[in-house]
């Protein structure tokens, strides 16, 4: 199977993740794709946040059967033409025979793309942890959600979430802070999984992206103080402790991981 993974960052913040020793985004969802594939995989990873020359030669956009986009630490209403290019990728991406799915940015574009509208949201940031996500009746029996619990936390990161939705969507999930954390839709020939937190992130991953953004939750009060920062953010880095569910955070026992 041919998957296509599209980069949603620009090159500095892959840059400074690799640079504090952290895999890209891009990289999260190539190496989670392979680990959890029953079959063998082709995978493409583009940057038309990079540049505009994005296709490698040799392929097109039609040699894909499936297409995963990442998190990006931009926002979409600046439309800056790193921006422009990612919609009007998505809307070749739509038109063609695909299974899209995104996350957080992902989810972001692909409503943009499709004639749904993004917003700054007037609850303000939602990060590392997104708490009680709830499916709805849509979500319990969607195949997403299948085996999974009614009520869960995931890790996240966006000031953004969705205002307009696009025609033939469907809320499956949603919690105090967004109303709309994950969607299905159809548009054109495609079919469209999306979800505004990150299900791809791990909890190593995570304590790193705190590191990089500890003055920033501060300041936002994600965290109380250094000392509830710091609590978090060792027990993210100590996978022995996450899995130790004796240890309450007020987290829920179910935060989607790669088992998740």
């Amino acid at each position: 199977m041919n998957i296509l993974i599209v980069d949603g960052n620009e090159k500095e913040p892959s840059d400074n993740y690799i640079q504090q020793g952290m895999d890209t985004q891009y990289d999260v969802y190539y190496k989670i794709l392979q680990k959890l594939a029953n079959d063998s995989l082709n995978i493409t990873v583009v940057h038309p946040a990079i540049n505009s020359d994005f296709i490698p030669q040799g392929l097109s956009l039609d040699d894909f059967e499936g297409v995963a986009w990442t998190g990006s630490l931009l926002n979409i209403y600046e439309a800056t033409p790193p921006i422009i290019r990612q919609i009007e990728l998505a809307k070749k991406l739509l038109n063609k025979k695909n299974s899209i799915f995104g996350s957080c940015w992902g989810l972001q574009i692909l409503v943009t793309a499709a004639g749904g509208k993004i917003r700054k949201n007037p609850n303000g940031l939602e990060a590392i942890v997104a708490k009680n996500i709830s499916l709805n009746q849509e979500g319990l029996k969607h195949s997403m959600y299948y085996g999974k619990s009614k009520t869960f936390s995931s890790f996240c990161f966006h000031y953004d979430d969705t205002e307009i939705l696009p025609e033939n969507s469907t809320i499956l999930a949603s919690n105090e802070k967004s109303k709309i954390q994950a969607i299905s839709f159809t548009n054109e020939n495609s079919k469209v999984w999306a979800v505004q937190y990150h299900p791809e992130f791990d909890p190593v991953w995570m304590s790193g992206l705190m590191s990089q953004r500890e003055k920033l939750l501060l300041d936002e009060g994600i965290y109380n103080n250094q000392e509830e920062f710091d609590s978090y953010k060792n027990y993210f880095s100590n996978i022995e402790l996450f899995n130790d569910q004796k240890i309450p955070l007020n987290i829920s026992d179910n935060l989607i991981n790669q088992k998740m």
